[in-house]
C-alpha cells in the first residue's frame, strides 16, 4: 500500500509544475503585450496621426511575438516528454 501512495505524489507534483510554468507563460504574455502596446501609444504621442498607427502595429507586432513564445514553450515542453 505505501508504494501506491508514493506513487501518487510524483505525479501530483508534476501537475503543479505544469501548472507553475503555464502561469508564468501567461505572464509572460501579459508582460510582451502590454510593453508592445505601451510602446505603440507613446509613438502616437511623440508622431501624432490619425489613426493611431503605431498603436496597432505594435499592439498586434506583440501579440505575434508572444504567441511564438508560447508556441516555442509548449513545443520545447512537449517535446522533454
Amino acid at each position: 500500500m505505501t508504494d501506491h501512495k508514493e506513487s501518487k505524489k510524483p505525479k501530483r507534483n508534476s501537475r503543479i509544475n505544469n501548472y507553475a510554468r503555464f502561469t508564468g507563460v501567461a505572464f509572460q504574455m501579459i508582460a510582451i503585450i502590454g510593453l508592445g502596446s505601451y510602446g505603440g501609444v507613446k509613438l502616437d504621442e511623440a508622431y501624432p496621426n490619425d489613426y493611431s498607427i503605431y498603436t496597432i502595429i505594435c499592439s498586434l507586432a506583440s501579440v505575434a511575438i508572444a504567441m511564438y513564445f508560447v508556441i516555442k514553450q509548449v513545443t520545447d515542453f512537449s517535446n522533454k516528454k
